[in-house]
């Protein structure tokens, strides 16, 4: 198994940035006849916090998620840093070209 750190171009500063989770999520719930008092969090998946990134950076993150899925998974490393992990060191690469041709520089993978 190998991992690589994803790098995605800021659309606000034009920055190369890699989304983290900062703090879990937080789900409660507004009901009609009482006041439920629950809350869970928990991380987001690799997928979700992807997704979010929708307008934040330069890329079609959906097209991006499809990219990544054919090759490896994302992932949530120690529930804060969004990497890929692939199989072997061929199947990264392999990547690393899809995004590159994909993307055209604004996606790009650094090695852990």
């Amino acid at each position: 198994m190998v991992r690589a750190r994803l790098w995605l171009r800021c659309a606000a500063v034009h920055d190369p940035v890699s989304p983290v989770l900062v703090a879990p999520a937080r789900i409660g719930w507004d009901a009609k006849e009482r006041i439920v008092e629950l809350v869970i969090e928990r991380p987001l998946t690799g997928p979700e916090l992807l997704a979010r990134m929708k307008g934040w950076v330069t890329v079609d993150v959906k097209r991006l998620d499809r990219v990544i899925s054919a090759h490896g998974r994302l992932k949530l490393l120690d529930e804060r840093e969004l990497v890929v992990e692939c199989e072997n060191q061929d199947q990264l690469q392999a990547l690393q070209d899809a995004l590159e041709k994909e993307f055209d520089g604004q996606a790009h993978l650094e090695p852990m």
